[in-house]
Order: structure tokens, then sequence, then C-alpha cells
């Protein structure tokens, strides 16, 4: 059950990170629809709590909590802004590889048992995952000193968040509670920051952001789920490749073509996930 719901996660991911594509070339606001998104998933989840008579907070829940949701939202705006400095064939897969932070944190931090099929089956997915994103032959510059500032800090951001989702399964700390801290984390400091860019609002962004939200509470639902009954260690490779969700969307939606090279990249993850299975 846990691999079905790490799928899962990786499809609400996939979904959410195409209408982020979509809303770019529309000229919303990226920060304002996470806003909008926090605020749904916050209220929704907390609804839920109070509802079930399941909030149980503690300081240690509270400040994990929202690490989770300021790294995420962080993650997010800086990995748009990488973007617009530079090539998405480069910056998607660079920082893509932030799962391997959470892996090696899987194996040094919890002690996580890694066969040497496991290790094949994660290197094999985490390739395709390169493999899928990468377009040859892009002419666009990069502005290369703010492009990497801001890839580094999304790897960062992505990276660490991992590690600690891990780190509240680990210590049994109640995935919902959990959610609650992180959406209302975000939420405050996304609100911040939508104060400090002084953006325009508009109410198409309401309509997307509370979208995402639904999207977004059933995605790290599953994920929390699937770190408290999985190793993490395959958890974090088969998540990372929400990329395969968004090819194919842009295939369908945005009338795509996918490259050879695409699909063996997608044919060499599902290999590898067999390999972590064994």
């Amino acid at each position: 059950m846990w691999l079905a719901a790490a799928f899962v996660t990786t499809l609400s991911f996939g979904t959410n990170n195409t209408i982020f594509k979509w809303s770019t070339g529309n000229g919303l606001s990226k920060v304002h629809i996470q806003f909008f998104f926090y605020l749904v998933a916050f209220m929704l989840t907390l609804g839920y709590g109070i509802f079930a008579e399941a909030l149980h907070f503690n300081l240690l829940a509270i400040i994990l909590g929202g690490l989770i949701g300021i790294l995420n939202a962080n993650g997010n705006i800086q990995m748009s802004r990488a973007f617009e400095k530079g090539p998405a064939s480069l910056t998607s897969p660079l920082i893509g590889a932030n799962a391997i932070f959470p892996i090696f944190g899987a194996a040094i931090i919890f002690h996580e048992q890694i066969s040497l099929l496991q290790w094949i089956g994660i290197a094999s997915i985490l390739g395709s995952a390169i493999i899928i994103q990468y377009s040859p032959g892009t002419t666009r510059l990069i502005e290369y000193r703010p492009w990497l500032l801001r890839v580094l800090l999304a790897i960062i951001s992505f990276g660490i968040l991992g590690i600690l989702m891990k780190t509240t399964s680990y210590l049994d700390i109640s995935s919902l509670n959990t959610l609650i801290c992180m959406y209302g984390g975000g939420c405050i400091y996304l609100g911040m920051t939508s104060l400090r860019e002084k953006e325009n609002w508009r109410k198409s962004e309401v309509n997307v952001g509370t979208f995402v939200g639904l999207i977004s509470v059933i995605g790290y639902s599953c994920y929390f789920y699937a770190l408290q009954n999985g190793p993490a260690s395959v958890i974090f490779p088969v998540v990372s490749l929400n990329c395969v969700v968004v090819i194919l969307a842009g295939c369908w939606i945005f009338k795509e073509k996918l490259k050879g090279y695409q699909l063996i990249g997608i044919f060499s993850a599902l290999l590898g996930i067999i390999f972590t299975k064994m």
C-alpha cells in the first residue's frame, strides 16, 4: 500500500506542476497561487482535525511542520525564478537531483538498509528523471550566477524538506497535525512574500490555487502515509518521477511530442521501480 500511496503522490505533484507550467504562460503569480492553495489546504486539514477530534499539537510538530511548509513554498518559488534565468532543460534535472539528500539521509540518519539491487533501481529512477526532463540543443542563454543561486536554493529547500518529512514519521508525529502546521507555516510565509513583492492580485489565482490546494492535500497525505510505512530510500525516487506526469500531460494538453529518449527514460524508470521492490 505504501508504494501505491507514493504513486498517488507522484500523480498529485505532477498534476500540480502541470498547472504551474500552465499558469506561467498565462501570467499568473506563482506566489499568489501557492498562497491560496496553502490557505485552502490549511482550512481543510484544520477543519477535518477539529471534526475528527484529532488535534494534538506539540512544539516539535509545530516547528517541523512549519519548516516543511516554508521550505516547500520557498523551493517552488526558487524553482520558478530559476526557470526565468536559465533553460528548463538544465534547471529541472538539477533541481530533481535533490532526492539524493533524503535518500542518503535515510541510509545514514535513519539506518535504512539498501540492497545492491535497490541502489541500482534508485540510480535508474534518478537517471530516468534527468533523461526525461532533458532537452538537448537549447540555445537559450543563462544568467549564470543568479540562475545557479536559485537552483542551489531550490535543491537545498527540497532536500532538507524530504529529510524533515522522514523525521516526522520517524518520531511518530501525527501526519495530520504536521500537515496543518505545514500549510499554516507556508501560508504565513507566502503572505509575507506577497506583501514584500507587491504583485497585483487576480481572481483566477484564487480559483487555480483552490484547485491546487485540494490536490495537494491528497498528495501530501499519501506522502506521509508512504513514509510512515515504507522505506524513504525508495519513496523519494518514486515521487521524483512526477516529471513523467508533466511530460505526458504536455503531450495531451499542450500538444507536445514525446521524444525517443523520453520513452527510454520512462521505460528505465519502470525498470528501476521493479528493482527497488526486489
